[in-house]
């Protein structure tokens, strides 16, 4: 009898924490390694949601919590889903998880039966089809192109849906291409999905607030309301706010649905630190004002980093509209000899020789199901990134 589930054996671990890990380990050995893999802002947490912890503590909020998070919290989360979306939710229509992980996993594992469904497009967050799997589900993946800046297509979304389908998992903006969909290209999948209602909506708006250009965020239910009903809208404190190490994720939906994720969060860690929770009412109700700033410091290093990518020979890198990525094609160089003597035949071979080479750590496309790319995240300094992109353009140029 083997000791390990065979769930474990349908899920691999997460590749951008891999390339994380390696990085620190180079580091750790003396190497000057550029870490470009973890998607976390380098801003720091601001000042009064930092003093709302501390707050917390004096007053002595260091108890359990209840499951699906503290009332001042889920009333907040719902309020900030009138203001910023025009969605009406109730409380109780509300839970807090750690982290928007949480909340994924929770809402597949109320839901995903083995044989069921889940079209993700591709590229796609690493952890999504590896949650699909654990549960027994089959993942559908849906590949874009980049001369469409990867976002899916209505004809496209329509072809993978079968009476089997039950999940739409949409991220908006998207990790890893930063793709953002605008209100008409939203409307046209929604067209879409409000002819099968077997099908519901996993929408993961975890980088609302990052958007660049003038663009104007909009979810899924908030362009088609007849979806209100099958639709859970997921989202966060820790990109905007940067908040990732606090682990709050939220998520609404309807009543059945949180009801069953919380049933399956009661058994697992029950209700999110009490402290974290009252940050989060802070970054909800306070300020925002801060966001715009960060946002365009964020939209400064995505020119930068655009603008040396595709001076880099081989290399081709469309402009995202949101998130803190780029996910340039390196096309131009599979094939070619690395500096090692090595023939790059495909994207991870790529990364790990730019790695080898240069000290530049990036995660490799096929980890998010579409290659030949490698997913940048720009969430550093401006001197870290100009400095990788150089080491990119070196190595490119060495490439024969």
């Amino acid at each position: 009898m083997a000791f390990l589930a065979d769930a474990l054996s349908r899920m691999k671990p997460s590749a951008t924490i891999a390339v994380a890990q390696k990085a620190r380990e180079l580091q750790a050995k003396g190497r000057n390694v550029i870490s470009l893999g973890a998607g976390e802002p380098d801003f720091d947490t601001p000042d009064n949601i930092k003093q709302a912890a501390i707050d917390a503590i004096n007053r002595g909020e260091t108890k359990y919590t209840p499951v699906s998070g503290i009332p001042a919290l889920r009333e907040a989360i719902a309020r900030k889903f009138k203001r910023e979306n025009d969605l009406d939710y109730d409380a109780s229509q509300v839970i807090v998880g750690t982290g928007g992980k949480q909340i994924l996993f929770n809402a597949l594992m109320s839901t995903v039966n083995p044989g069921d469904e889940v079209i993700i497009p591709a590229p796609y967050w690493v952890s999504y089809p590896e949650m699909v799997a654990l549960f027994g589900g089959t993942n559908v993946f849906v590949s874009t192109k980049q001369e469409n800046n990867f976002k899916l297509t209505a004809a496209d979304l329509e072809a993978a849906i079968t009476p089997k389908t039950k999940w739409l998992i949409f991220n908006s903006p998207s990790n890893p291409s930063g793709a953002a969909y605008s209100h008409d290209e939203l409307k046209a999948l929604t067209d879409v999905l409000v002819k099968y209602p077997n099908v519901w909506i996993l929408t993961d708006d975890m980088y609302e607030h990052l958007t660049f250009d003038d663009f104007k965020f909009a979810t899924p239910v908030q362009v088609e309301p007849r979806l209100y009903d099958r639709t859970l809208t997921m989202n966060g404190v820790s990109k905007a706010y940067a908040m990732t190490g606090w682990r709050i994720g939220y998520a609404a939906g309807p009543k059945e649905l949180i009801k069953a994720m919380d049933a399956i969060q009661s058994q697992q860690t029950s209700g999110t630190s009490s402290i974290s929770q009252w940050a989060a009412v802070e970054a909800l109700n306070g300020p925002q004002d801060f966001i715009e700033k960060n946002k365009k410091i964020f939209q400064g290093r995505r020119d930068l980093v655009v603008s040396m990518l595709n001076q880099a020979s081989g290399i081709s890198c469309p402009v995202p509209e949101g998130a803190f990525y780029v996910y340039p094609s390196c096309a131009g160089l599979i094939g070619k000899t690395a500096p090692s003597g090595k023939v790059m035949e495909t994207d991870e071979d790529f990364v790990t020789e730019l790695l080898e080479s240069e000290g530049v750590a990036v995660v490799h496309g096929s980890a998010f199901g579409l290659g030949p790319n490698f997913r940048i995240s720009y969430a550093t300094s401006e001197t870290l990134l100009e400095e990788a992109c150089m080491r990119i353009q070196r190595f490119c140029a060495a490439c024969k």
